[in-house]
C-alpha cells in the first residue's frame, strides 16, 4: 500500500486515469482508496486490475469477490462498478470494502459503460474483466502474470475458461469472417494497461458486442500481439446466460455487421458474410423442424 499516487499521462492515450469517480454524494463509493490506501506496482510484483461490472447481482457477487480475494501471491486491485442496483448489491460492496480497492454505484448506460468507468480507474500494469456472475479458479491469476513476464512483447492474453465445456485457444485470422476466435471476454481476457489506453474505450453504441468491436480494432487496426494459455491452464468459470446468450441471432448478426462496417472492412465482403450467416442459420432452423 502507498499514499495517493501521482498520475502521469502520455500523448498517445485515448483516456486518462483517475483515482476517484467525481461524485457529489460520497455515499456512492467506497473501498480502500476512500481510506487513502492504494496498491502499488514494481518490477517484482506487477499490479493486475480486475474490473467487475454489476447490476442487481447480489446472488452471485459475493462468490465473484471471494474468487479475487483467494488469488494468493498476486498483486491485485479490484474495481467494482455498480449500475445503481435495487437489491442488496451495495450492502455486499460495503461488507467487502476492506477487500475491494474501489467501488462506485450510480446509473449508467449499460455494461460496457460500466467497463469504461472501470478502465479509467485502473492503476494496474494489466487489466482483466470479471463479470459479477463469473469467478476465477483459486490461484489461477498467477498463470496470467507468468505469461506477461515471460512474453514481454505481447499486448494481451486469452486464458482458458470453462463455460459448460472448456473454451481455449486464440485464432486472430478468423476475425476476418467470424468472431468466435477466442475463449471468453469475461474471465479469460487480460490486456496491458498501456495497450488498452491506445485502443481506447468500449464503443457504447454497440449494445451487445462492444467487446468484439474492441477485439477487431485490437487485432486489425492496431496489430496488437496476443497469446493463449494452454488448455490445461484453467483461469475460471464463465456463467451461462447473461446478455451474450439473451440476444437473438438476427440482432447479434446485424450488430456484428455494423461493427465490421464501422471498422472499414470491405462492404461487399461484409454483406457476403451477412448473407452466408443468414442462410446457414436458416438451414439450421429448418433442419431442427
Amino acid at each position: 500500500m502507498l499514499n495517493k499516487p501521482i498520475i502521469i499521462s502520455k500523448k498517445d492515450e485515448k483516456y486518462k486515469t483517475i483515482l476517484f469517480y467525481p461524485f457529489k454524494n460520497k455515499k456512492n463509493h467506497g473501498g480502500l482508496r476512500v481510506m487513502n490506501k492504494f496498491k502499488k506496482t514494481d518490477n517484482f510484483r506487477p499490479l493486475l486490475t480486475i474490473i467487475t461490472v454489476v447490476k442487481n447481482g447480489a446472488n452471485t457477487l459475493e462468490k465473484c469477490i471471494k474468487s479475487v480475494i483467494d488469488q494468493k501471491d498476486v498483486n491485485i486491485e479490484h474495481i467494482i462498478i455498480d449500475g445503481c442496483s435495487s437489491d442488496s448489491t451495495v450492502s455486499i460492496l460495503r461488507k467487502y470494502s476492506k477487500n475491494i480497492d474501489y467501488w462506485i454505484s450510480e446509473k449508467d448506460e449499460g455494461i460496457y459503460d460500466g467497463m469504461n468507468k472501470g478502465l479509467q480507474l485502473a492503476l494496474g500494469d494489466y487489466i482483466g474483466i470479471l463479470n459479477s456472475d463469473d469467478f476465477y479458479k483459486k490461484d489461477s491469476l498467477k498463470i496470467i502474470i507468468k505469461y506477461f513476464k515471460r512474453h514481454k512483447d505481447i499486448d494481451f492474453i486469452f486464458g482458458t475458461v470453462f463455460k459448460g465445456k472448456i473454451l481455449s485457444g486464440f485464432w486472430p485470422n478468423k476475425i476476418k469472417w467470424k468472431f468466435n476466435f477466442y475463449s471468453a471476454h469475461s474471465v479469460g481476457f487480460f490486456i496491458k494497461n498501456k495497450s488498452q489506453k491506445i485502443l481506447g474505450f468500449y464503443n457504447n453504441k454497440f449494445k451487445y458486442s462492444a467487446d468484439r468491436d474492441l477485439f477487431y480494432r485490437m487485432i486489425e487496426k492496431y496489430k496488437m500481439k496476443g497469446i493463449a494459455t494452454t488448455r490445461d491452464e484453467l483461469i475460471g468459470y464463465f456463467a451461462k446466460g447473461g446478455i451474450s446468450e439473451s440476444v437473438g441471432f438476427l440482432d447479434r448478426l446485424i450488430e456484428e455487421t455494423k461493427i465490421r462496417i464501422n471498422n472499414n472492412q470491405n462492404i461487399f465482403f461484409v454483406l457476403l458474410l451477412f448473407t452466408i450467416h443468414l442462410i446457414y442459420q436458416s438451414k439450421k432452423l429448418i433442419t431442427k423442424k
